[in-house]
């Protein structure tokens, strides 16, 4: 009997060892494979099967981005990655920008999930108006989503001093934007 529950045992853990990480699983300090401890100069290795478009060196005084673009062998835009210096390997990895919509939370909510879809397993911590659109930061979480101002009602839109609160957007209201802060 020992031996059966000692063998039964070893499977479990053996099974639970063998499975594969989730590549599109966003967690604390961590989105698929991407740490927030990585620097820059790891970046290659972590991706070694996608596509990585890095800045060239002096583009920062151009105004052209210093982002480093992560696409998926077929071309698909998976992340966009903003150092936080430029022109060091040894950077660590500030903002995580997330384009495709399989990367998902441990709750399945993604860039194709509505507002409503996060403030039901989220807890809203802030929402801030930018220009035309309004961020929101949850509490206890790495991310932030933002949603454009044309998605709330039509008082919201021209009214630049009116407070925004969770019962200002709608529920349906589209996700335009979702990214990780790792300051």
């Amino acid at each position: 009997m020992k031996k059966t529950i000692i063998i039964a045992l070893a499977s479990i853990s053996l099974i639970q060892c063998a499975k594969k990480e989730d590549p599109f699983l966003i967690q604390k300090d961590k989105i698929g494979v991407l740490q927030k401890e990585y620097t820059i100069k790891q970046i290659d290795s972590v991706f070694a099967n996608d596509s990585i478009v890095k800045h060239v060196a002096g583009d920062e005084f151009t105004g052209n981005s210093t982002d480093i673009k992560v696409y998926a062998k077929g071309g698909a835009h998976l992340l966009s990655l903003s150092p936080s210096e430029s022109l060091d390997n040894n950077a660590k990895i500030n903002i995580v920008t997330i384009h495709d919509a399989r990367y998902k939370t441990d709750k399945d909510v993604s860039l194709t999930s509505t507002f409503n879809d996060f403030k039901t397993h989220y807890e809203v911590l802030k929402i801030d108006r930018i220009l035309n659109n309004i961020n929101i930061e949850f509490k206890n979480q790495d991310f932030y989503i933002t949603i454009a101002i044309d998605q709330l009602p039509s008082a919201y839109k021209f009214d630049y001093t009116r407070t925004i609160d969770v019962a200002s957007i709608p529920d349906n209201a589209k996700i335009k934007s979702m990214r990780l802060d790792w300051f």
